[in-house]
């Protein structure tokens, strides 16, 4: 299926797993999504609402960091930013549960079929 023809995240996701398949790649979205989290939790204690920029540039700065020099691709953040939200924090679920390697194997099969 064309990128360009997502109708549903549920299609979104199968490619955005695949955008994430080098283990090194995934791991600086998850450093930066906890780190993310870590900031967000700070920014509500302190009310220091200006940390919610910090919190953004650290998620996203490591994410981008492992698909320009790692992945050699495109985050997929530029085209659909929401879906790559929301995959960003399943990803993050299924990486700490151990769940993702075979989600990778399982979005890697769907292309080979």
């Amino acid at each position: 299926m064309s990128e360009s023809r997502y109708q549903s995240f549920a299609e979104f996701w199968p490619y955005y797993v695949r955008e994430h398949s080098h283990p090194g790649c995934r791991a600086l979205h998850f450093i930066g999504s906890t780190l993310a989290l870590v900031v967000l939790g700070v920014m509500i204690y302190t009310q220091n609402w200006w940390l919610l920029l910090v919190g953004l540039v650290i998620g996203y700065g490591f994410a981008w960091v492992g698909h320009f020099f790692i992945e050699h691709n495109r985050p997929a953040t530029f085209k659909y930013p929401l879906w790559s939200f929301i995959g960003d924090w399943r990803m993050w679920g299924l990486m700490l549960t151990g769940r993702m390697r075979a989600e990778v194997e399982r979005a890697h099969a769907l292309v080979a079929k």
